[in-house]
């Protein structure tokens, strides 16, 4: 199922949400430029979870639970990240504020790669992609907006029919997928045995998410507008 939209408006511009993925694509372009040397680029600012393990002997690599999150390993890994954050994340924005869903953001991206050191803390494998972060985008958007109905393309040899589904049957689903196949990994050596995704961070921004949304959200925003899939009136729900 690939998301495309949801019937919930955005409460304001998402100037946060619009950044990240600019800030994302810039890099993917950068890391396209640079061409033989981007598998440096990689090296140098994912996260690999052996130097973090050791971080006292060089305290930079610290910095790489951040920049790992604006690294992407191809353009169905930069596409796919970026659009569900398009998707969910101007409507997280929207309910805590644009400071607030910045430092949210990047959080649950640093709490997804030390769940996924914790698993396997001796690879040297680097982590890369912001799958983390959004997974924490999901957990809010599940927390906040139960009731949304998300528009869900589903490929069909030719072409693509697009569904309305609750969100919490399509987020619910791929927290599932994700639990699954992360528990699936335990006990793997590294990341080449985990078929390269790193289910761990996800299952760790989701966690983050879930924990870090009732702290962050504004509570004076109550009420929300909810777009009616059949008539496309605008319906109000506590």
């Amino acid at each position: 199922m690939i998301p495309l939209g949801d019937n919930v408006p955005s409460e304001r511009t998402p100037f946060v949400t619009y950044a990240l993925i600019a800030i994302s694509a810039l890099v993917f372009f950068w890391e396209l430029l640079v061409g033989p040397y981007a598998e440096e680029l990689i090296y140098a600012w994912g996260t690999t979870p052996a130097h973090i393990v050791h971080w006292q002997q060089d305290p930079w690599v610290l910095s790489t639970l951040v920049t790992s999150v604006f690294l992407h390993g191809g353009w169905l890994h930069l596409i796919g990240n970026m659009l569900y954050l398009a998707v969910f994340g101007d409507n997280v924005e929207g309910i805590m504020g644009h400071r607030r869903f910045l430092f949210f953001y990047l959080t649950c991206g640093v709490a997804a790669n030390l769940a996924q050191i914790a698993i396997a803390p001796s690879s040297t494998v680097p982590g890369i992609g912001a799958s983390g972060a959004i997974a924490g985008v999901l957990a809010a958007y599940l927390l906040c907006f139960p009731r949304a109905r998300v528009f869900v393309g589903i490929p069909l040899l030719v072409y693509m029919e697009v569904i309305a589904l609750p969100a919490i049957l399509v987020l619910g689903f791929w927290f599932v997928v994700q639990l699954f196949n992360g528990v699936a990994t335990i006990g793997m050596s590294s990341e080449a045995t985990m078929g390269g995704v790193a289910w761990w961070a996800h299952i760790g921004g989701f966690a983050a998410g879930l924990l870090l949304t009732p702290l962050l959200r504004q509570r004076r925003r109550q009420r929300f507008l909810y777009l009616d899939t059949m008539d496309r009136r605008y319906l109000r729900h506590q």
